[in-house]
């Protein structure tokens, strides 16, 4: 096994002042024990504490996540860093892995959708060499909230074409919780500034090989009215996404 041993949170963030206080409370209240099996002569079980970074990328909020980021770093337990103006989920998330320093990644959405309880079962078949790369499905029988049906539907389809191109058998290509070995998505070029990020990680790292793990997590979808911000217009883009990474580099 690996000697792994730092997580780092990577936090893109734009307009998430009624949840970033939370939202960081959970994440540093996380303390991340990971019960993995050793296989040596026969099969133990270790206890792996890992490190922990979190380090936030304000995307150009116009509201007050930006100074409420700016009074939690004064605690001295994250990194933030700013963004001009807001360029996309995308970017906040390539600005995060740039600056980040684990040796495991996880992306974590800045609002209350998905659990940081969750990380044990994400960084585990890292821990244990048995993947480079897991998503967290909110399709594999986890406790969930429901989601719309629209985008249910549309993550479906969209998964299905990425299953179909790529030669994988995803259930949830649209998830946020993605834990990567550090070294595995520092060494890929990645461009989007959307939420096409999401199709064209997923893409690239297929097609350098990695097979993609998937374990059950749990969901509390929230409403637009909740501050929600995926439209129909970005399963446009991850659709041409993935269509053009298929061919492209």
């Amino acid at each position: 096994m690996k000697e792994l041993r730092k997580l780092s949170v990577l936090i893109p963030a734009y307009n998430e002042e009624k949840t970033i206080r939370h939202i960081l409370a959970l994440v540093r209240a996380m303390d991340v024990i990971v019960d993995v099996e050793v296989l040596d002569d026969g099969v133990s079980h270790e206890k792996i504490l890992m490190g922990k970074e979190i380090v936030v990328v304000d995307d150009g909020s116009t509201d007050e996540t930006g100074s409420i980021l700016r009074e939690e770093a004064r605690r001295g337990d994250i990194r933030v860093f700013y963004h001009e103006k807001n360029l996309g989920k995308g970017a906040a998330v390539r600005t995060a892995i740039e600056h980040a320093t684990g040796d495991i990644f996880v992306i974590q959405d800045a609002d209350l959708e998905y659990d940081p309880r969750d990380y044990p079962k994400l960084l585990r078949p890292i821990l244990e060499d048995r993947a480079a790369v897991v998503y967290g499905s909110r399709f594999l029988g986890g406790p969930r909230r429901s989601m719309f049906f629209t985008h249910m539907l549309g993550n479906k389809l969209l998964t299905l074409l990425t299953n179909v191109l790529y030669d994988a058998i995803l259930s949830d290509m649209e998830t946020c919780y993605k834990a990567f070995r550090a070294d595995v998505i520092k060494s890929i070029p990645l461009k989007s500034h959307g939420f096409e990020f999401e199709p064209e990680v997923t893409a690239k790292v297929l097609k350098r090989g990695y097979r993609i793990y998937e374990v059950p997590i749990s969901y509390s979808g929230r409403e637009y009215n909740e501050g929600k911000k995926i439209s129909w217009r970005d399963g446009i883009r991850a659709l041409w996404t993935l269509i053009r990474y298929r061919f492209a580099d």
